[in-house]
């Protein structure tokens, strides 16, 4: 069956059989009727039109010289003897009854061949302009399908970043205020430093509580320096943070104003009240992309905010890690400091107070020790679940029928999930083990310490002057950037 016009078998396409009577002219009345109508914008067709004809015989009125070609005197007959020579012959008559009836029956016939290869053109035809509507219809829902996909991975990674931009300016600030807490330190060392130039006689002596204090001067500078040097970092990784987030929301405003009018084309029906016709719109081609390298723009961008925040992460682990450290080892000086003033006063002092900073990091570790024992013993407890099902998955599939007992994908899998969990609660156990035994040391340590600092509990003796100035040593959440 052809799309244009009829079926090329089609009785009536065929060449027609000259039948009895005479071609018969189209009227006007029929010309002027039926007009051919064409669909905008496709190929014009020759439109079909029923061949109404009609032509109307007339007998011209008959005269007695037509009947006499002799040109004589016609013989004078009765009224009833010329009647029999004008009349036609039975056969005649049979002959054109005959005639007219297979004439009627050929045209019938012909027209009802006519009739049903139209309907069947006509069903054909609107099968097609369904199905290609359908078939629009479910593009447009696949479109719209990946849109929405696109779509929520876009706002994803947009929530994602925000966040982590959020977390990187709050590392900054830390940054900011541990720097500026830094100054207060470096100003009571370097006051120190000042009043024992003070000392006169014997006692100006370069001892080790000069060189701590000169020491520790020297680290506080470079500690700021670090922290600054840090938050320069962290501004230029907000800047392509920010150029990451203002491609995301490009994108995804894009992707919006796109899903509304592939949704607005997806509803439209035959009977909406929008459609019209739009002449040449089907060779107007505005695209600017195909589907893969729509699907790559939106994968680059994410995949650019990805690496921004990998990036703004190992500078946020920097940044912590530089200020624990920093605080760290400006704790570890400015203890060192002290100790070496306590040194002069009293070696009793000198060692209680190492006991006592030494206890409070034991008292730290055994709490964290503490923690990490009951966070493997609950991830110990968590595999089992884990361990129980993928076992079971694969006794329950030791149970296929026949061929169906396959090793698929599934199942090397679920083989690999089972060793892989059985190492994992050995690897936990191990440690849960090491733990234990660490636990046990620093409870060991623990009960040294307190009996140590119980026996020296009365040889604290301080350096009034210098030690009361240290005391407004900031504590570890301000040198770490919290306020």
């Amino acid at each position: 069956m052809e799309f244009l016009g009829t079926t090329q078998l089609a009785s009536y396409c065929g060449t027609k059989k000259r039948c009895l009577f005479p071609d018969l002219a189209p009227t006007s009345t029929t010309k002027d009727t039926y007009q051919s109508y064409y669909l905008p914008s496709y190929r014009c067709l020759s439109s079909w039109r029923p061949n109404l004809l009609h032509k109307v015989v007339s007998v011209p009125p008959s005269s007695d010289k037509q009947f006499n070609p002799t040109g004589r005197p016609p013989t004078i007959l009765p009224a009833s003897r010329s009647t029999l020579h004008a009349r036609y012959s039975t056969r005649d008559w049979h002959h054109a009854n005959m005639v007219q009836l297979k004439g009627s029956e050929a045209s019938r016939y012909s027209a009802g061949r006519l009739n049903a290869d139209s309907m069947r053109l006509i069903q054909d035809k609107d099968q097609l302009t369904y199905q290609m509507q359908e078939d629009s219809r479910r593009n447009l829902g696949e479109r719209i399908s990946n849109i929405d996909f696109w779509r929520s991975e876009l706002i994803y990674e947009l929530e994602c970043l925000l966040k982590e931009t959020q977390a990187l300016e709050t590392a900054k600030k830390r940054l900011e205020c541990a720097t500026d807490e830094m100054q207060g330190p470096l100003k009571i060392a370097l006051e120190c430093l000042y009043h024992r130039e003070k000392r006169k006689g014997i006692d100006l002596v370069h001892d080790d509580v000069e060189k701590n204090l000169i020491k520790e001067v020297d680290v506080f500078k470079d500690c700021q320096e670090t922290l600054t040097k840090l938050a320069q970092k962290i501004s230029k990784q907000l800047g392509i943070n920010r150029d990451a987030q203002h491609a995301l929301e490009q994108d995804l405003s894009d992707k919006n104003s796109a899903h509304f009018i592939d949704e607005k084309c997806f509803n439209l029906r035959n009977t909406s009240d929008s459609i019209n016709f739009y002449h040449g719109v089907e060779k107007a081609d505005g695209t600017v992309s195909v589907p893969a390298t729509w699907a790559k723009f939106s994968e680059d961008n994410i995949r650019c905010s990805q690496h921004a925040r990998a990036h703004s992460v190992k500078l946020r682990q920097e940044a912590e890690v530089g200020l624990e450290s920093t605080s760290e080892e400006m704790w570890n000086h400015f203890i060192s400091t002290n100790l070496a003033f306590n040194n002069r006063i009293a070696e009793v002092a000198d060692a209680k107070n190492k006991l006592q900073a030494q206890l409070a990091k034991i008292l730290q570790e055994i709490f964290q020790t503490e923690d990490t024992i009951m966070l493997l013993e609950r991830s110990i407890k968590a595999k089992e679940y884990p361990l129980k099902v993928a076992q079971t998955r694969l006794e329950g599939r030791t149970k296929r029928p026949n061929i169906e007992l396959c090793r698929d994908a599934p199942q090397f899998q679920l083989v690999t999930e089972v060793y892989t969990i059985d190492d994992t609660l050995h690897t936990l156990k191990r440690r849960l083990q090491e733990a234990h035994d660490t636990l046990q040391m620093l409870v060991l340590n623990k009960s040294k310490l307190e009996q140590e600092i119980s026996v020296k509990a009365n040889s604290f003796f301080i350096d009034k002057k210098c030690m009361d100035m240290r005391k407004v040593f900031p504590s570890t959440p301000r040198l770490i950037g919290y306020t």
